[in-house]
């Protein structure tokens, strides 16, 4: 009769689905940005957990898709973008992602936002242009915002930028690092959302253009976006609190 060893054997089917999650993490080019606690929203092969709103005014029909484990944004028809957002809901949390604009683009990560885009924006002009970083309010007066003022000495050109952003709190409490350091920290004076809400979507703006045809060069957004420009985002987390 052979004898087993249970507590050896749970060992090592243990190590083994370890090892074989870090390969599934590393594979997808996130294991140096797990920290405890977060876990990917978007799963770098799809848009399953995301969806496109129907009822923004920047467009129902901007083009989403995912290339090289991104989520890729582009106008189209040309002058008309639009929002995507996380199917799920959050209130307390930390967000990780990582960003990549073109120049003459403006979009933006917006959080606590409601299904028609209304929340609090994070401004992304083109490739870390001005305003970049910047907190302010979509279809929403917010009475705290913030402008990331050391945004240039950290912003990599033509690059991917790191952002982890940290809401807590019904009058939400936010902090801002870009690349691990410290952009902006803001206590709202009140909850600013509509109806008090507590809770919002996690989502990414591909914005409108005045401009149904392109225009030389480009620009956003009272006149053009630059042809075929795109933003993209990658290693989407989060950790609820």
């Amino acid at each position: 009769m052979i004898k087993i060893n249970r507590n050896k054997n749970l060992f090592h089917l243990l190590t083994f689905g370890m090892v074989a999650l870090l390969f599934s993490l590393e594979s997808y080019g996130q294991v140096s940005h797990i920290w405890e606690g977060f876990v990917p929203i978007f799963n770098g092969k799809d848009l399953q957990g995301w969806h496109i709103s129907r009822t923004n005014h920047h467009g129902t029909k901007g083009n989403f898709f995912v290339e090289d484990e991104a989520i890729v944004m582009k106008q189209y028809p040309y002058g008309q973008g639009g929002i995507i957002l996380s199917d799920k809901k959050y209130q307390d949390f930390e967000l990780y992602l990582e960003f990549k604009g073109h120049p003459g683009t403006n979009g933006g990560i917006f959080f606590l936002s409601s299904e028609s885009g209304s929340g609090y924006q994070i401004e992304l002009s083109g490739d870390g242009q001005p305003g970049t970083a910047n907190l302010f309010g979509e279809m929403l007066h917010v009475a705290s915002g913030a402008q990331a003022t050391d945004l240039g000495k950290v912003w990599k050109k033509e690059d991917w930028n790191s952002f982890r952003l940290r809401v807590v709190g019904e009058k939400p409490k936010m902090t801002l690092w870009v690349n691990d350091v410290l952009m902006w920290e803001v206590q709202a004076e009140r909850n600013d959302l509509i109806a008090d809400a507590t809770s919002g979507m996690i989502a990414f703006q591909l914005h409108w253009s005045a401009t149904l045809m392109p225009v030389p060069g480009g620009r956003c957004c009272d006149f053009s976006w630059k042809p075929d420009a795109a933003h993209a985002y990658r290693k989407i987390m989060i950790k609820e609190l």
